[in-house]
């Protein structure tokens, strides 16, 4: 084989492995990093999540055929959020089609009967009317709510339960007194869904936590340190 038909067979093969990563990274699955304290302490900032983006299928006619899942009460999901469609956020599907909603004190109430839930992190005592109180028709618009949802979920409220209606889903953070949620900004559309995370396939403590100083410092830190700072315990973990 001459040098020109190696040269060649490299590029063919080079070019399929990149066309396979890219269907891969589109199609299967997608690296996410965990950027906010919602999800604590099943997810912490610093994870980096490999996420499942077939597991639930695309509602197309091979869904059907293929054995893809559920969207399940308690599926910890990624999404586009349905404000800003450019971010992703991940949360847990608290509600489905159908169910019939509330909260008393903290406790999740589904169509009548408490809701067993112990991944969920409470920081702080019963004091919030609005957001351990769930759903409340009788209040003003609150801090970080977003009005067109405020006006909606008051028309989808009955007997002090909110309905979530067909084709949406009512999602929660695990870290329930510190999580931006459908609480305030509504259901998460089907469409919306990307997938389910599979597993933490890195998880780094910030610089912060070790190093105090400018930007350039705390960077520098966290590239001399990569081994200390790397939360072994986390990586590889699978995530439920």
């Amino acid at each position: 084989m001459t040098s020109k038909q190696d040269s060649a067979g490299s590029l063919q093969s080079l070019l399929g492995t990149v066309v396979i990563a890219v269907f891969v990274i589109t199609f299967i699955v997608q690296a996410f990093q965990i950027p906010s304290e919602s999800m604590e302490n099943t997810l912490l900032v610093g994870d980096y999540l490999l996420v499942d983006k077939l597991c639930y299928g695309g509602r197309g006619l091979g869904d059907h055929i293929m054995p893809y899942q559920k969207i399940s009460r308690g599926d910890v999901i990624v999404f586009h959020y349905p404000v800003d469609p450019k971010q992703h956020f991940v949360k847990r599907v608290i509600g489905v089609p159908g169910d019939r909603l509330r909260m008393v004190n903290k406790t999740v109430y589904i169509n009548g009967k408490p809701l067993t839930e112990p991944y969920v992190r409470f920081i702080e005592p019963p004091s919030n009317l609005f957001r351990d109180n769930f759903p409340r028709t009788d209040m003003p618009v609150i801090y970080g709510m977003e009005g067109k949802w405020w006006l909606e979920m008051r028309k989808l409220v009955e007997d002090g339960e909110l309905i979530v209606p067909q084709g949406h889903y009512f999602v929660m953070g695990d870290n329930r007194d510190d999580s931006q949620d459908s609480r305030y900004w509504g259901f998460v559309p089907r469409e919306n869904i990307i997938g389910r995370p599979l597993l933490i396939y890195w998880s780094v403590k910030s610089a912060d936590e070790d190093a105090r100083g400018g930007k350039a410092y705390r960077f520098a830190y966290a590239l001399t340190h990569l081994f200390q700072n790397t939360r072994w315990s986390r990586t590889l973990r699978l995530v439920h």
